[in-house]
This record gives C-alpha cells, sequence and structure tokens, in this order.
C-alpha cells in the first residue's frame, strides 16, 4: 500500500505566510492613504502572527520549526558552496532568510507601538517613552520598511529563480501543502493547536495594551 503523500507546509504556515502577504500590502497602502485606523489594525495583527508564528516555530510541524531548515555557519558555507540542503523545506540560505523577515516585521510593527507626530496619531506606548526615544522609534519604523521592504524583493526574485530556472514547484507547495517532489516527511500538528496559540498572543497583546492609561490613535 502506498504511503500516503504528507503536506510539507501544514495548513497553518501557508495562512500565515499569505496573509502577511496581505497585511504588508494594505499597511503600505494604508500609511500612504493616511488610513492610520487600518493601518492601526494591520499593525496589531502582524505581531499577532509573527509572535505566533515564532511559538509555532518551536511547537509546530516539523518541517514549520525552525530546528528544520536552521543551520549553524559550517552548513550554511557548505549549502553555498554547492553541497545540498539535508531539509526538504527551506534551504540554509532561504531558512535564514524567513528568521530575518520575521524579525524585521516585529521591528516594523513593534516601532510603531511608539510612534506619533503629536496631532494626528499617538502609538499607545508612546506616552510611556521620552522624545529621544519616541523619535528614535520613528526612524526605527522607517527604516525597517525599507529594509523589510528590499527582504521581501530578494524573496520574490529568489521564489520566481527557483520556480522557472530550476523547476522547483514552491509556490503549489506554499498554496496547497505539498507539491511534486516538495512532500513532508512527517504528519503535520493538528491546525487547532496553532489557532489556540494565536488566540492566546492576541488576548495577551489586548491585555497588555488595555493596561495602557490613555486611549490613542496609532500609527504603525
Amino acid at each position: 500500500m502506498a504511503r500516503r503523500a504528507q503536506p510539507l507546509w501544514d495548513l497553518p504556515t501557508r495562512i500565515f505566510h499569505w496573509t502577511i502577504v496581505c497585511c504588508v500590502s494594505l499597511a503600505w497602502w494604508s500609511a500612504e492613504a493616511e488610513n492610520y485606523d487600518l493601518h492601526q489594525w494591520l499593525g496589531y495583527t502582524v505581531i499577532v502572527l509573527v509572535i505566533s508564528r515564532f511559538i509555532w516555530g518551536i511547537l509546530g510541524s516539523r518541517h514549520s520549526r525552525f530546528t528544520d531548515f536552521l543551520v549553524g555557519p559550517g552548513k550554511l558555507w557548505a549549502y553555498l558552496r554547492g553541497r545540498g540542503s539535508a531539509s526538504v523545506g527551506h534551504n540554509p540560505l532561504g531558512g535564514w532568510s524567513v528568521l530575518a523577515l520575521l524579525l524585521l516585521l516585529l521591528t516594523q510593527a513593534g516601532s510603531g507601538l511608539f510612534n506619533t507626530d503629536e496631532i494626528l496619531f499617538s502609538g499607545p506606548l508612546s506616552a510611556w517613552a521620552d522624545t529621544s526615544f519616541r523619535e528614535a522609534m520613528g526612524e526605527v519604523h522607517e527604516v525597517a520598511f525599507n529594509v523589510l521592504l528590499g527582504f521581501i524583493g530578494l524573496h520574490v526574485l529568489a521564489v520566481f529563480y527557483y520556480q522557472l530556472r530550476l523547476k522547483q514547484p514552491l509556490l503549489q507547495a506554499m498554496i496547497k501543502g505539498s507539491a511534486p517532489n516538495r512532500e513532508g516527511q512527517l504528519a503535520p500538528a493538528p491546525w487547532w493547536q496553532a489557532l489556540a496559540i494565536l488566540i492566546v498572543v492576541a488576548l495577551c497583546l489586548w491585555w497588555g495594551l488595555q493596561q495602557v492609561p490613555q486611549a490613542a490613535a496609532v500609527i504603525w
């Protein structure tokens, strides 16, 4: 009896990936359109998603765990020299790129908590910081977004290179979960565990922001 193919990317990982794509695109648009209410909620969503993804990277399905695709300098150097990848998921370079993108997303959204122009918008934590720190966070917010755009551009180019040049079905696997030669080795963790993590993280963020003494509009 043939072994049933397992998904390379579980449902929570795929939903996270495409939701982040939508959030970053809408966050860019909402900032340009000065729609700060939408920008605020998109920022909250990014924080919840990224923190949940970090937890899922520890407790989730095998190929979504950081231990599956993060390697040390020696293996990374060996991969760059053409020795291949031990993981069927992200290659060593792609794995560290994923971590960098997650950290940039968290930095971008987190710095927005302190952002303010003292007229139209104020981050929920802006009153807890002095002027110099708020200004520094404003700079971080701007620089992190530009660096994030650069990483996203490199990510898209790499995906198209592997998809079109090397004929590896990366997009199909991220949409359907698996594709020819892109299948998982173990059954994925139950999707409801990821949902439970997401709910707990969202409630923690909500509770934390409720401790802020004043209500304020937020710019991310």
